[in-house]
């Protein structure tokens, strides 16, 4: 299995989905993480637990699981540095072990329809005391007057003290001494003080400490002399209560650290449960399956769809029993060929993960020990050569990770070269592959791949089924057929002139077929121009077909060539038909002067009376030519060299 092949087959993309139904980051990320396996036990472990999880969830959709998983872990790794925990952690980590409680209790009476996913909760620990002390200890995020004696008698000092200083503090807001400075008589606070709001100029007649001012400074917030002492008072309270809190605080986070592997366990069965509901829940939304796993190379895909195409998914069936090694799949472009063969790897990957399939029941999947896969751009009709290197770069790859126990998916083996070098290339892998023992679904637009697979001991041929009624691919795959072309019934139907169809059919298969049509049909416009004689002149009774101009090219000349852009020399031509003959690295090959036009022309490029035996004989020749030219040589003669 590798990275590449989880791209090329979706398979990345699948794990996204199904982690959006976890409700942790940590879940998130372990289904984002998650691998085949080749342990047979384990996977039908897995796949248990989904079917289990379902059953669970069709009878309850709520599972109580907890978003906060990782700040539970933060808690406890605090705490070992000889931090405490904060209050508003400590009410977190409550509704943690609260979450575990209702989740041991949800489980409890889900043994019946799932026995090995509802055993999980059981493998908490009692935190029932923690929670207990917790409780009791901290009250809507804070530490509650009464987690201890001292600390609730320190609190009601405080707020005896506080109370009987802003008494005070009002008796002064009504007493004439001080009314008449005072800007308004609201008591605020002030940086934890409180203070009488005084005009700026009557600051001499009260007597007292400026807190604070207001912003256009015509107000300022004095904390009268008389309370000062009463503040301190206030204040050295405050200190011991903050002390107190800190002392319950490292109380409760040691309490905490005693129950950490407990906590740790908590932490990961809710994990657990968090990925397996998610699978569970992705399972549901697909009408997913869980497939029978065999050690056996037998594939048994019943009505399989395509997870990411969603209600688009046309259902394909697929059966490879031990015997057939190997299925070639031909059929036209769009039809999904490509579709095919990544759905039958997804699978794969899913069923091996863990992952139920959108198949029907009783769907069968070997075990792989890879996956391996060269999947390009099915859909394109212009592969350059960058392409082909590049794929047959990763078909190597392919060829030396391969074994017995590979599931290997070809789509378009051997396209973007030379279509014969491709068919044989194509043929000599597919024959190494096999030799290999590999399970091979391959895809071709080569019509002779298809005798290929006739002849080949293991192989199968199978096509995408072709509605020639609509044009339309209907997107089914068929076993056991070879997949004719639809290329002469397509333009047939869409009116091609029977000769013109006649005479095609005769050089793509040397025989004949008929295509002829009714009279009446023929004689339509449609069918007259098609083949009205436009390069064609009568004289008397014979036809002279208009020649082409052909464009003069002189020896030397650079020129270009369309198809790929290369540059060659004109060596000489043309001949009757138009062919010139160019050399292309250093290697002489006729072409048609409309495959070519003229780049630089030999005038600019050579000096006058120029030696073009330089350029398009060998060394060897002209050094011979050169001794015959001089003198007689006995035995010595010149070949020509073309």
């Amino acid at each position: 299995m590798n990275h590449k092949t989880f791209e090329h087959l979706n398979f990345i993309d699948i794990l996204e989905e199904v982690s959006r139904y976890a409700f942790t980051e940590q879940g998130r990320q372990t289904i984002r993480e998650l691998k085949p396996s080749r342990n047979k036990k384990k996977i039908e472990h897995w796949h248990k637990e989904i079917e289990e999880a379902k059953a669970i969830l069709n009878m309850n959709s709520h599972v109580p699981i907890i978003h906060a998983l990782h700040e539970i872990q933060q808690m406890v790794e605090q705490g070992k540095k000889g931090m405490y925990i904060r209050p508003a952690q400590f009410a977190q980590l409550l509704i943690f072990i609260e979450h575990c409680t209702k989740l041991k209790r949800y489980m409890n009476d889900k043994q019946t329809i799932a026995p090995m996913v509802s055993s999980y909760a059981f493998s908490m620990g009692d935190l029932a005391h923690l929670e207990e002390e917790l409780a009791r200890s901290i009250r809507h995020g804070q530490v509650d007057d009464y987690a201890t004696p001292f600390l609730a008698k320190l609190r009601k000092q405080i707020q005896n003290k506080r109370e009987k200083m802003r008494d005070r503090m009002t008796q002064m807001t009504k007493s004439p001494k001080y009314s008449t400075h005072l800007q308004e008589k609201r008591i605020i606070e002030k940086n934890g003080k409180l203070t009488l709001q005084i005009k700026r100029e009557s600051r001499n007649k009260l007597k007292g400490t400026v807190i604070d001012q207001s912003s256009s400074g015509a107000t300022l917030f004095i904390e009268p002399a008389e309370i000062t002492v009463q503040q301190e008072e206030m204040n050295l309270l405050m200190i011991q209560e903050e002390q107190e809190v800190e002392q319950i605080l490292y109380s409760l986070t040691n309490q905490v650290l005693s129950y950490e592997q407990e906590l740790s366990i908590a932490v990961e069965t809710m994990l657990v449960y968090d990925v397996i509901f998610a699978k569970a829940k992705y399972s549901r939304l697909i009408k997913g399956q869980s497939p029978i796993m065999e050690e056996e190379q037998c594939i048994d895909l019943r009505n399989a769809r395509h997870p990411l195409l969603g209600d688009k998914a046309v259902p394909l069936t697929v059966f490879l029993n031990e015997e057939t090694q190997g299925l070639l799949i031909t059929g036209p472009n769009t039809g999904g060929k490509t579709v095919t063969l990544k759905t039958v790897g997804l699978f794969a990957l899913m069923a091996q993960t863990g992952l139920s399939i959108p198949a029907d029941a009783g769907s069968l999947m070997p075990i792989f020990q890879h996956v391996l896969a060269d999947i390009g751009d099915g859909q394109s009709i212009e592969q350059n050569l960058s392409t082909f290197s590049s794929r047959l770069v990763n078909i190597i790859e392919v060829l030396q990770e391969t074994n017995d126990h590979s599931l290997v998916l070809l789509d378009e083996i051997g396209s973007g070269t030379d279509p014969g070098e491709g068919m044989g290339l194509a043929i000599a892998i597919l024959d190494q592959l096999a030799d290999k023992g590999a399970k091979i679904l391959a895809t071709s637009h080569y019509s002779e791949m298809k005798d290929y697979a006739k002849a080949k001991s293991g192989f199968m041929n199978a096509a995408m089924e072709f509605d020639l009624e609509s044009l339309q691919p209907t997107y089914r795959l068929i076993q056991g057929t070879e997949g004719k072309s639809q290329a002469f019934d397509i333009a047939r139907k869409l009116g091609l002139h029977p000769n013109i169809l006649e005479k095609a059919y005769e050089i793509t298969y040397k025989e004949q077929k008929n295509f002829s049509i009714s009279k009446e049909e023929l004689a339509k416009e449609r069918y007259k121009k098609q083949i009205a004689a436009n390069r064609y002149r009568k004289k008397g009774k014979e036809k002279t077909k208009t020649q082409d101009v052909v464009p003069a090219y002189n020896q030397g000349d650079n020129v270009k060539i369309l198809a790929t852009g290369e540059t060659a020399i004109v060596y000489k031509g043309p001949d009757e038909k138009g062919d010139y003959i160019i050399q292309h690295k250093g290697e002489k090959f006729p072409i048609n002067h409309k495959r070519i036009c003229l780049h630089i022309s030999a005038e600019e490029l050579y000096p006058e009376d120029y030696d073009f035996d330089i350029v398009f004989k060998s060394k060897e020749y002209r050094k011979k030519k050169h001794q015959i030219e001089r003198k007689h040589v006995e035995g010595l003669w010149v070949e020509n060299e073309e």
